[in-house]
């Protein structure tokens, strides 16, 4: 099965690399947020009661890490589906290739992308704003939406299998993941100080919150913050059941 996901990875890798526009598509949004926004969240951190006690850049950049990571995973059923749409699917089933392989290879592929699109943020915020993380930290918050974009794309790899339809697929995604993103905290964290007490309690069932500040907790080289701990058992838990409902459901699909 080894070799089979290697060779799915390196095909996807290939695949991307013809065409490494997804590179700059993938960050314009996070650099836009950067350039534009970045600045408002230093007055505003600085200022406002609430805030954690970082500066705006050890707030702001984790948190787009993890967009990136979110929105890179969730969307790679498009291309799934496009894929199926022109039969590259059907040719798959006929070869003895592990079914469980595919989908590896694939999610591999797209932690690799998601992997570079945050890296490319990190240095940016390095060399153009006043970002102060530890080496080990940013590191670790890289690890962290690697696997984050391996649990979504799992997960929407399978959505995509079931739906089949190129326009549903979309329209579904934007639906769930607007309300997950705002109450994750990425731009503006929920806190109790900031936050009234319905909004801070719906914040905390959303695992995508935990994930956040376990970026941010690793961001600021605090190895041994509670959030970091539970975000990464959260997000573990996340994965496995993502490559369960994928594996399924690439193995019934391809069977």
């Amino acid at each position: 099965m080894l070799h089979d996901t290697g060779l799915i990875f390196t095909r996807d890798m290939k695949l991307s690399l013809r065409n490494p526009t997804w590179l700059l598509i993938g960050i314009m949004q996070p650099l836009l947020y950067l350039f534009l926004f970045g600045p408002l969240m230093v007055t505003v951190v600085r200022n406002t009661p609430g805030f954690p006690s970082d500066d705006a850049w050890t707030v702001l950049t984790p948190a787009l890490i993890v967009q990136t990571a979110l929105f890179s995973g969730s969307f790679a059923g498009v291309g799934l589906l496009t894929e199926y749409r022109v039969g590259v699917v059907d040719r798959f089933r006929g070869t003895p290739a592990s079914r469980s392989a595919l989908l590896f290879g694939k999610v591999l592929a797209q932690a690799a992308q998601a992997t570079a699109q945050s890296a490319l943020i990190v240095v940016v915020t390095l060399l153009v704003f006043d970002l102060n993380a530890p080496v080990s930290g940013m590191l670790l918050s890289l690890l962290i939406a690697a696997v984050l974009a391996i649990t979504l794309s799992s997960g929407s790899y399978a959505l995509a299998l079931i739906l089949k339809s190129e326009a549903a697929f979309p329209s579904l995604m934007n639906m769930v993941l607007l309300p997950l993103l705002l109450l994750s905290g990425v731009l503006l964290p929920v806190t109790r100080e900031l936050a009234p007490g319905w909004l801070y309690n719906l914040a905390r069932i959303n695992p995508l919150t935990h994930i956040v500040d376990a970026e941010r907790a690793a961001f600021r080289g605090d190895l041994h913050a509670s959030g970091l701990l539970t975000g990464c058992l959260i997000l573990l838990l996340m994965t496995v059941l993502a490559l369960v409902w994928g594996t399924r459901t690439f193995q019934k699909e391809n069977a």
